[in-house]
């Protein structure tokens, strides 16, 4: 991924961020992050709330590109619009959702950002097996589509809210194993996701068991990023609701464990906790106080 200076003290470390506005242009985004303390950020490429968007200019580009040095974002995930469903059982909803995850593609190659996540689809009561096959099939589309992007498209687990697909490790594994480029898939682990769908992280036991269970479907080398949010509901209740790192039902233990885990070293990890600036600068001072032989310099 476009990458800028990664300060000596933040090796041996995740990266962290946080999803950051781009009003005004996603030119503002970087020294957004910047203000926030973030070493990563993610954005929407566009108005997550609208189909279409007008194209990037020469001039958010390269401001954006510039931005990105000048304010030492170490790593950037675009993530695609809410609005997108792979899986819909709605043709006409289908080919929308078609046209702007490609869209969405051209726009992170613009940007130079070399990874998408977005979430898997609803199968809209057709079935899991159905919904499942649909997102694969229209993923080989698209990525035959855009046979030179450099985007990996990255494929997040969800709470399973609904008739939301991916709240299963297998439910990725199987898109993944439909997909014909695999190269050009990975995953982005949700915290208050997996807790929602069931997946216990707040004892050794448990997130030993998680990970082992992940490595075991899917691989680890699928894994390229995370979203940390603590949850507002409870373990194994299906409800997505995001809550600031500490103050939910997760709590700190599991994102101590998450955050030290060697496995994820260096890796970029992004708030989505309740927004808000000094909302965002408590809990990237919480998850850093986490993390061993952390020195505040503040």
């Amino acid at each position: 991924m476009l990458s800028g200076r990664i300060n000596p003290d933040k090796q041996n470390r995740p990266l962290l961020g946080a999803h950051v506005s781009i009003a005004g242009g996603v030119d503002k985004a970087p020294r957004r992050g910047r203000d926030l303390t973030c070493d990563c950020i993610q954005i929407f490429s566009k108005n997550q709330s609208q189909w279409r968007a007008k194209p990037l200019t020469e001039e958010a580009i390269r401001g954006f590109k510039e931005g990105l040095m000048e304010n030492d974002i170490g790593g950037v995930l675009i993530h695609s619009s809410y609005l997108i469903n792979l899986a819909s059982p709605d043709e006409k909803k289908h080919k929308m959702s078609m046209d702007a995850f490609l869209d969405e593609i051209d726009r992170a190659d613009q940007l130079e950002v070399k990874q998408f996540v977005f979430h898997p689809g609803s199968h809209m009561g057709e079935g899991e097996e159905k919904g499942l096959m649909k997102i694969a099939e229209s993923l080989n589309v698209i990525i035959s589509s855009r046979p030179d992007s450099r985007v990996k498209i990255l494929l997040e687990n969800t709470a399973g809210q609904g008739t939301n697909l991916g709240y299963r490790f297998e439910h990725l594994a199987k898109i993944i194993e439909l997909v014909e480029d695999k190269e050009r898939m990975g995953v982005c682990f949700d915290t208050a996701h997996g807790f929602a769908a069931g997946l216990e992280l707040r004892t050794l036991e448990g997130y030993e068991e998680v990970w082992k269970s992940f490595d075991s479907i899917i691989g680890l080398e699928r894994l390229k990023a995370f979203h940390l949010n603590d949850s507002k509901k409870d373990l194994n209740t299906r409800v997505d609701r995001h809550e600031h790192i500490g103050q939910g039902l997760i709590g700190l233990e599991a994102f101590r464990m998450l955050l030290n885990d060697a496995r994820f070293s260096e890796m970029c990890m992004y708030l989505e906790t309740p927004q808000g600036e000094e909302e965002y600068l408590e809990n990237l001072r919480v998850l850093r106080s986490l993390f061993k032989n952390y020195v505040n310099k503040n």
